[in-house]
């Protein structure tokens, strides 16, 4: 008789196979589940060695994979900076900022996020004159909440060597004032100019970064994510300290990787080959379309209602993303695209289709990630070019509604920051945070997709995309893992699929939406062992 070394057992369990939940047991040996059934059923793998895990009616289910982080970026902005997304004027921040630069006097770049103007009194954007009055001599970074335009300091200006005669780099705006000197606002890919020298880490800070990311992700029961590429930090010299890790065994979270499509098809195969284990694989290739709303440099289908000379912009030429698509498809890379006005979902639709013609269908699960504007009769595309729709759902609380409403025809209002209208009969919903742009916490997201309630926590937004909570945690588990090609052995619970589980303190379908929220794990098992488990 084969006893298991663990069994977690529940009056709630989640398999994800279907609905709802059912009183039930887990059996798990070495990294795999063993079994799962009734507690009757799994009662006779309990062996003289076994670890019981009895909970009453609080949730077992399978592990949080979160479909889009960026995950050293993200755990430096919530490990090494200061939270700036609270202050509601650009004076607030700029002390939030001196308090964090007085107690941290080894930093030699402070570096700061989530500043929203559009939440502020005055709804502008701030200079660099405003944190020179409090901090002037060391250079001072601060990301903006949406991560794609940062706010500087005179300092960080004169060591990038960023002047009235620096020029715009392609597709980046460096802001000048009416005399064309730098204002301290960096759009897009002009952050790069100074991001390049602050983001610049030695090994042994690298270190830090990362285990603090691991301690966080288990607290939270998110035991597999999918790092996405982002502008900022050196994605070889990450992916070279988790190798480390992998090797180690110190991998308490898989990793999917997805570095840059850019052009050099040949150093991406060469990742795929290097990178290929269990918790520690290239899965495929990310690259931005466009830019923002709230920037006016998301790729849009009609001009701005509020700046009708613009329809934004890609962040490539056309055909140059074209031609990239086409070489990945065709060397059977699955591809994500930042995607968030409605033209650059058409172009990424367009995209894909093209690479169907001309290199044939398969199974590549090509996906577009936000998608926080789209024409209805893009909707249907995705099921039938079988593109996977990735969201965010707190997205739609990082800032007030009219920094959409206000950009966009009334007509297409009710098609901003979809989720129940992606879902098809056969295509599968994944979630994420877009960490740091929001935090990594999992039960915020299902929260937002369940209630669809705003920034103000009074309002709901366009209630029609409200999923349920079975919907929510399947987006969040075993439709992240479809996106990953991984759904055969984790998010859900299913015998023979890897030991990734997690018990959260409520049975999340016995109460209130608005209860949600306060959900907390309270147990997180990653490759059959434990990795965080709450002080009682």
């Amino acid at each position: 008789m084969v006893f298991a070394d663990s069994i977690l057992s529940s009056n709630a369990v989640f398999t994800g196979l279907n609905d709802h939940v059912k009183p039930g047991a887990v059996a798990v040996k070495g990294n795999k589940i063993l079994a799962v059934g009734s507690k009757e059923k799994i009662g006779k793998y309990n062996g003289p060695q076994t670890q019981n895990y009895d909970y009453d009616n609080q949730l077992i289910m399978a592990g949080f994979h979160d479909a889009h982080i960026h995950l050293m970026f993200g755990s430096l902005m919530t490990h090494g900076s200061v939270n700036l997304s609270q202050a509601t004027t650009a004076e607030e921040a700029v002390q939030m900022l001196k308090r964090f630069a007085d107690s941290r006097k080894e930093d030699e770049w402070i570096i700061g996020y989530g500043w929203e103007h559009l939440n502020w009194d005055k709804k502008v954007f701030p200079n660099r004159f405003l944190i020179d009055e409090s901090i002037k001599d060391r250079p001072v970074l601060c990301f903006h909440s949406e991560g794609h335009y940062t706010w500087v300091n005179s300092k960080a200006l004169e060591i990038a060597n960023v002047n009235k005669d620096t020029e715009n780099p392609p597709a980046g705006l460096i802001e000048k004032d009416q005399h064309g000197e730098p204002t301290g606002i960096l759009i897009e890919k002009a952050s790069r100019l100074v991001t390049d020298y602050a983001l610049d880490f030695p090994r042994e800070k690298l270190e830090e970064l990362f285990d603090a990311f691991l301690n966080h992700a288990a607290k939270l029961g998110v035991t597999s994510v999918s790092d996405v590429y982002g502008a900022g930090m050196d994605y070889k010299q990450s992916y070279t300290l988790f190798d480390a890790y992998d090797k180690d065994e110190r991998l308490t979270c898989r990793i999917h990787l997805y570095p840059p499509m850019n052009g050099d098809i040949e150093n991406v195969k060469r990742l795929r080959e290097q990178f290929r284990s269990s918790k520690l694989q290239v899965t495929g290739l990310k690259q931005f379309i466009d830019g923002v709303v709230t920037g006016h440099t998301a790729y849009m289908v009609e001009p701005y209602t509020d700046k009708p000379d613009s329809i934004g912009e890609t962040m490539f030429p056309i055909d140059t993303i074209r031609d990239w698509v086409l070489e990945a498809d065709k060397e059977d890379f699955q591809i994500r695209f930042h995607a968030i006005g409605d033209g650059a979902v058409r172009l990424g639709l367009d995209v894909f289709e093209a690479a169907q013609k001309q290199n044939g269908f398969r199974d590549s699960r090509h996906t577009l990630e936000h998608i926080e504007v789209i024409e209805s009769s893009d909707i249907p595309r995705f099921e039938s070019l079988g593109v996977v729709p990735s969201v965010q759902p707190s997205h739609i609380a990082l800032m007030p509604v009219e920094s959409h409403t206000t950009r966009v025809r009334e007509e297409k209002h009710g098609n901003i920051y979809p989720s129940k209208t992606l879902t098809g009969s056969t295509m599968k919903l994944a979630f994420g945070t877009d960490y740091p742009i929001a935090g990594l916490n999992p039960i915020k997201e299902i929260y937002h997709a369940v209630t669809r309630m705003d920034i103000t926590g009074e309002n709901v937004w366009n209630e029609k995309e409200k999923v349920t909570v079975a919907e929510a945690l399947q987006a969040y588990t075993s439709g992240s893992a479809f996106t990953a090609f991984r759904e055969h052995e984790i998010g859900k619970l299913v015998e023979g699929y890897l030991a990734d589980i997690i018990v959260l303190d409520q049975n999340l379908f016995a109460i209130n939406e608005q209860e949600i929220k306060d959900a907390k794990v309270i147990l997180t098992m990653a490759d059959g062992e434990v990795v965080y488990q709450k002080e009682q």
